[in-house]
């Protein structure tokens, strides 16, 4: 497990996940370790996409700074996916926090537009958008980090309604992400960028 302060109140963690396939193909084609989000909003503490890590030392870890936190603001639980198969450790963080469902206030969710439902969450406090699986570090397939990549058409091609959006849309349903401006972008899958992400973001565009 790696935690990394973004900023006041803004954190990012990664934690391998349970399901990842090594040298895996298409969808299956990513990091062990993937990234996950905790926000102080205004009126709950958020957590996107969390995955509580396997090592029981790291677990141990990772719930007991969560317990302070969740103490020290007062404030209910509040769990966010960018896409349904994000489930990741959910059930167990609704159980031990009595999670509460609904929407936080200083999130915003950005629908990408395709079949899956996927959104992207936009936090104005930060100027930081938080992504699932349409946006990836660009060190996932090969480059250097610090840049941006839109994950391929092999990430999107099941059910074929999903391959149609890909070829149909991508990337001129992602312009709206470029229109944030945004100073970060936080990925669930390689290195964040956290500065110059208004101009990774369109230098992913231009080359998708």
């Amino acid at each position: 497990m790696e935690v990394q302060r973004i900023c006041d109140g803004l954190w990012r963690w990664t934690a391998p996940h349970p399901d990842w396939i090594p040298d895996g193909e298409g969808p299956h084609d990513w990091p062990e370790q993937v990234g996950c989000v905790y926000y102080e909003a205004p009126d709950a503490t958020v957590l996107i996409d969390p995955l509580v890590p396997r090592a029981e030392d790291d677990a141990a870890r990772f719930t007991e700074a969560l317990d302070r936190d969740v103490a020290r603001r007062g404030l209910p639980v509040v769990v966010l996916r960018t896409i349904r198969w994000h489930e990741r450790s959910r059930e167990a963080i609704d159980r031990r926090y009595d999670v509460r469902r609904r929407w936080p206030a200083g999130v915003e969710a950005i629908p990408v537009g395709d079949p899956a439902g996927e959104v992207a969450l936009w936090l104005p406090e930060h100027r930081t958008l938080v992504v699932g699986d349409i946006l990836l570090g660009s060190d996932v397939h090969g480059d250097a980090p610090g840049g941006l990549a839109v994950a391929p058409p092999s990430w999107h091609r099941d059910p074929p309604a999903q391959a149609a959006w890909y070829a149909r849309a991508v990337p001129g349903e992602l312009r709206r992400f470029a229109a944030l401006r945004p100073e970060r972008v936080l990925v669930a899958h390689g290195t964040p960028v956290l500065a110059a992400a208004a101009a990774a973001l369109d230098a992913a565009l231009a080359t998708a």
